[in-house]
């Protein structure tokens, strides 16, 4: 099996299988996946989502001005499911709950603070969907890389592997980043972007699992206070994890 699905119109598709978990169990291939966005997915991708990989179920954590400057793409006219969950739809946190120096872990975390409740509702669409999903922001690096932490802390998969799943996103970064600066939804946020928060390195996913685990113990606790109920919890390890 190969984590990467090579897509001409999106450079960021990956598989979540294959990824052991601390009880001997290892995350089921062909599953769930992460992306960036697939707007610009070609007549050659969507053929190959349906009918390879039989994707059934898309959710969407751009937020709203995003979905409404790129559209849902060709995958909107597929008999696939749609959920649009934005994470950060322009909310504003107060100033008085910011660190004076905020890092790109420190913004992760204020996303897991002030998005419990849509990153409840993502876990339990995902549980719930009848096939393979996948879930999508813009780069796939930052909301989907809070979201798969989420998962795979849930399934019990071990902090070093979270952090290298986060860190290959490295691979293609330039790549995403130049093809986002060319659209206009996206060059002038990127550009005003801080340098830190252009990146994937594997000390950002360390530092924000750490604060997951001093706050809440470990990512099932994290969830369930979220809100995600105990019976989609068990749904989502029944439906992604095989025992030996």
């Amino acid at each position: 099996m190969h984590r990467t699905i090579t897509l001409e119109g999106c450079l960021n598709f990956r598989d979540l299988g294959g990824y052991p978990t601390a009880d001997g169990g290892q995350v089921r291939w062909r599953r769930m996946f992460r992306s960036d966005a697939l707007h610009a997915l070609t007549p050659v991708d969507v053929a190959r989502l349906r009918d390879e990989l039989g994707l059934a179920t898309v959710v969407d954590l751009r937020s709203t001005a995003e979905l409404r400057a790129d559209g849902d793409g060709p995958l909107g006219r597929e008999r696939i499911v749609h959920h649009h969950v934005p994470l950060f739809d322009g909310e504003a946190i107060r100033s008085e709950e910011r660190p004076l120096s905020i890092t790109l872990a420190d913004r992760y975390w204020l996303l897991a603070e002030y998005a419990k409740a849509k990153i409840a509702r993502v876990l339990t669409t995902l549980a719930a969907s009848e096939g393979p999903a996948v879930y999508h922001c813009a780069a796939g690096k930052d909301r989907t890389g809070v979201i798969s932490a989420v998962i795979l802390g849930v399934l019990g998969v071990p902090d070093e592997v979270i952090v290298a799943d986060y860190a290959a996103t490295k691979d293609n970064l330039e790549a995403i980043i130049e093809r986002l600066m060319a659209t206009k939804s996206y060059a002038t946020v990127l550009a005003n972007l801080p340098p830190d928060t252009l990146h994937a390195e594997a000390e950002t996913m360390v530092a924000f699992l750490e604060r997951i685990r001093t706050e809440y113990g470990d990512m099932r606790a994290y969830a369930r206070a979220a809100g995600v109920a105990p019976d989609a919890l068990e749904a989502l390890l029944v439906r992604l994890v095989e025992r030996a």
